[in-house]
């Protein structure tokens, strides 16, 4: 239990960036699911039009470091192109 106001404020302000935070890592789960069953059946059109829009806005909001948004970004545009290299 908080026993000053501040630790209560913090203890509020972790809550609501919590919450924020896991909205934010599932919406980018889904959009990387979404990628790779997209490249599991071969269409690299739609898998490009999806790529670094959810990492990329989470790496903004520091839900992730923007070095592993990056990373992430980086190996996902890489089997993008050999899958669209491939047909």
């Amino acid at each position: 239990m908080a026993n000053t106001a501040s630790s209560e404020k913090r203890n509020r302000q972790t809550q609501k960036r919590r919450v924020r935070n896991v909205a934010v890592r599932s919406s980018v789960k889904t959009a990387v699911k979404k990628l790779r069953d997209a490249l599991d059946k071969g269409d690299a059109a739609a898998a490009k039009q999806a790529l670094p829009g959810a990492l990329a806005s989470a790496a903004s909001k520091g839900v992730l470091h923007k070095n592993a948004a990056s990373r992430r970004i980086s190996r996902l545009a890489h089997a993008v192109a050999k899958t669209a290299a491939a047909k």
